[in-house]
């Protein structure tokens, strides 16, 4: 690949999501499919896959290690429990580990490795919409097969 600015789309949201969306021990852990996206959104549990806060971008030339989050909503209600909440996260984090092994899909980056930056922890929204959290390290670069 001879194209510097490649990695500016690079995209290890849009993989990532895609990935966990279609992934069949996400849905079985979520309840059933369409509880994966970009946003906070019933049905509930809910899990939203966005842009995370930190990460290495490297040189910026080809490989880089940018962080995404995984965050896991639950029902207003307080539905299901932390104690649940906290295992259905960890499931669609093991689960997003497998990306590293599946082949590069055409339109996303290649991705190396996915491993956590940090902890689980429990982040209540202000109106007590119980949330957890949990960053990923995503190590990816551009996919050459990508025109």
């Amino acid at each position: 690949m001879t194209d510097a600015y490649a990695l500016a789309d690079a995209d290890e949201v849009a993989a990532v999501l895609a990935w966990l969306a279609e992934h069949p021990r996400v849905t079985e852990a979520l309840g059933g499919p369409g509880r994966v996206s970009g946003e906070r959104e019933a049905p509930w549990p809910h899990l939203r896959v966005a842009a995370g806060p930190g990460g290495d971008l490297g040189t910026l030339t080809w490989r880089t290690e940018p962080e995404v989050s995984l965050e896991l909503y639950g029902d207003p209600s307080g539905w299901p429990g932390p104690a649940e909440l906290a295992r259905i996260l960890k499931v669609c984090a093991v689960a997003a580990t497998q990306l590293a092994d599946a082949p590069p899909r055409p339109g996303l980056p290649v991705i190396s490795g996915v491993r956590p930056s940090g902890v689980l922890l429990e982040s209540p929204l202000e109106t007590g919409q119980p949330r957890w959290v949990m960053g990923l390290l995503v190590t990816q670069h551009p996919n050459p097969e990508t025109p």
